[in-house]
């Protein structure tokens, strides 16, 4: 991977170069400018004509002077090859162990609910941390922004492995109850669900602060084929990490499955922090970067100055508002009492106030809007978040018990569990690299998005023929490829066409729109398939159980180990794999039928020509 990268750097025959570009402000240094990449500015035209010349419009930039854009600037204009060659490297290290992370934990996450007897709150805990870790992407873009890119991404890496450490402590106090100090504060369930949250905001932070840096070092041509050389790690770590956790499992050693990363993860994070942080401390000392005064603001000011500037407000009412909407629909089983109950009623009434008080409040009160209202007037972006959301949708409302579903109805190991699970990331990543050569040299992005449209309906439409449990595991695994690629050419083309939309000094704001609406659309499509989950599988097993095991159903319903310790031809876990089996096949209708709204988010698009879109400064990949 270094050679192949090292090779395309410096081989003056391939296809990218670097250039120094932007108008640069040391006039000391011998550095010759090969191109000026410095922001394109199109222009004031109308939507039309936009259209007809397939140039793009850019959005709105901020009202904000962002030093964060500015130092990165000043980074990239500073820093040397080698220097930029390095990054990367750092970067996709980086990639490699948050995915194997991501790979081992996922498969031993259902085994560590059921120990608590919370099987079932899978999709709650999906809920929380989609709705958390969507509506935290502004906040982040704002403070890499702000602060900027080295300060958010170490405050990323110290929430995810802050998250880690109760995640890692709860597998002792959930199977063992006693130890470590720090098991005390974990006796159930929920403590681990509040770590789970904690720790995918790092996670998502993470992910989002290297996407953004490597947007900032990347020329927008390029942008694609880069992004698929980052998702390569998937690859291995998509076999590596279900194999680990057969492992940690084998072993009767769960709690080191999380405890080995939360070592890992802040030591792989070290090398690009201190990369960064030397390489602007060089353009602070070569005259790039102006000096900060300060504020002089006291502690309270500056305390009153971020919560204005975060919106803590709006932030605050939006995540109460999907929480209290979404979190019902998971909560309540399919007993009627359930749903008469006064907690899930108040909670839905006060999740619709939420609602209506966020409107009002980015309406007619606050000083700094939480939304971006300005940049969705931009059909583009608009396109691309709708689009996001509806295959986050359309994905959750059936992928939360599929691994459940494949142990049950076919047998598989952990092992081969995830390998199957992990199909779609095997393929999207081995796509994503030829497709971003493919962008590059059509320069374009919606008829790319739009001929992936067939092979996504085909994919999701026959995953439903085949959910039955005597349908053969062949047939699933080839849907499973079939949405991989078309999932991953949309994925790319959505994120390209939010970004192409404007600035260099939007680029961290479109990326978190998208990513925002991915984790709405995540949380939604989670709260559908728990609701599914919740109103089928407790009904369907008092069904199909056998007259004489029929109290076994709320048992089997809490736990995975319980469902799976019933060998395949016994009357009970057949019982078991006919829920399963129509609780999966309504979750793939719901998911199915949402999908048309992703061919009306693509024709939203302009037809943006890439090359004819300039946005970064300095010594990147163009």
């Amino acid at each position: 991977m270094g050679r192949s990268l090292t090779h395309l750097w410096h081989d003056k025959a391939n296809l990218f170069h670097l250039h120094q570009s932007g108008p640069s402000r040391i006039t000391q240094t011998e550095n010759v400018i090969e191109k000026d990449t410095s922001t394109q500015t199109t222009g004031q035209k109308d939507t039309k004509d936009a259209v007809e010349s397939s140039a793009p419009v850019a959005a709105p930039t901020p009202s904000h002077a962002y030093n964060g854009v500015s130092d990165v600037e000043a980074l990239t204009n500073a820093w040397t090859t080698q220097s930029l060659i390095a990054a990367y490297l750092f970067a996709f290290l980086v990639f490699f162990i948050n995915s194997l992370q991501q790979e081992t934990t996922n498969s031993l996450s259902p085994y560590v609910y059921s120990a608590f007897e919370g099987h079932s709150l899978l999709s709650t805990t999906s809920v929380l941390t989609s709705i958390i870790g969507g509506v935290s992407k502004l906040p982040i873009a704002k403070i890499i922004d702000v602060w900027g890119r080295p300060e958010g991404f170490a405050v990323m890496v110290a929430l995810c492995t802050l998250g880690e450490i109760p995640s890692y402590a709860s597998q002792d106090s959930g199977l063992t109850c006693q130890g470590l100090i720090m098991m005390a504060a974990c006796h159930n369930v929920e403590t681990y669900v509040a770590a789970q949250v904690l720790y995918w905001v790092g996670y998502n932070g993470m992910d989002y602060v290297l996407h953004v840096f490597l947007s900032d070092t990347t020329g927008l041509l390029n942008r694609a084929f880069v992004w698929g050389i980052a998702s390569t790690p998937y690859i291995a770590t998509t076999f590596a990490g279900p194999a680990a956790a057969q492992r940690f499992y084998d072993e009767n050693a769960v709690r080191w499955g999380f405890g080995t990363f939360v070592i890992l993860t802040p030591v792989v994070a070290a090398p690009i922090l201190i990369l960064l942080w030397y390489n602007r401390r060089k353009a602070r000392k070569m005259g790039l970067v102006q000096k900060r005064e300060r504020s002089g603001r006291t502690y309270f000011r500056s305390a009153k100055y971020y919560l204005t500037e975060f919106d803590a407000v709006g932030l605050i009412l939006i995540t109460a508002a999907f929480t209290l909407v979404l979190l019902p629909l998971t909560l309540a089983s399919s007993k009627a009492h359930k749903w008469q109950s006064p907690a899930i009623i108040v909670m839905i009434i006060v999740g619709g106030f939420c609602f209506v008080a966020f409107a009002l409040w980015e309406r007619f009160c606050a000083p700094v809007s939480f939304l971006p209202f300005a940049m969705l007037a931009d059909r583009t972006l608009l396109g691309a978040c709708i689009l996001s959301l509806v295959l986050y949708v359309s994905f959750y409302s059936w992928d939360i018990y599929f691994s459940s579903y494949l142990q049950v109805v076919f047998n598989t190991t952990i092992k081969d569990t995830g390998y199957i699970m992990n199909i779609y990331s095997i393929g999207s990543c081995f796509w994503s690299v030829p497709l971003g050569l493919i962008i590059r040299k059509v320069g374009r992005i919606k008829w790319v998005a739009l001929a992936a449209m067939p092979l996504l309906f085909l994919g999701s439409g026959l995953m439903i023929r085949f959910r039955y449990p005597n349908s053969p595991i062949g047939y699933v695994i080839m849907c499973e490829i079939f949405k991989a690629f078309a999932g991953g050419t949309l994925v790319i083309c959505e994120e390209m066409a939010a970004m192409a939309s404007g600035s260099h000094d939007t680029i961290a704001v479109a990326y978190a729109m998208v990513g925002l609406s991915a984790k709405i659309g995540g949380s939604i499509g989670s709260s559908i398939c728990g609701a599914i989950w919740t109103n089928t599988v407790p009904q369907k097993l008092r069904e199909y159980l056998p007259a004489n095991s029929k109290q076994l159903a709320p048992e089997i319903y809490l736990s995975l180990k319980v469902a799976l310790k019933y060998p395949i031809g016994n009357p009970i876990r057949d019982a078991t794999i006919k829920a399963y089996g129509v609780a999966q096949r309504r979750m793939l209708i719901t998911g199915v039928s949402i999908l048309p709204l992703a061919l009306f988010a693509v024709l939203m698009w302009k037809d943006i020509q890439l090359k004819q879109v300039k946005q970064i400064k300095g010594k990147v990949l163009s």
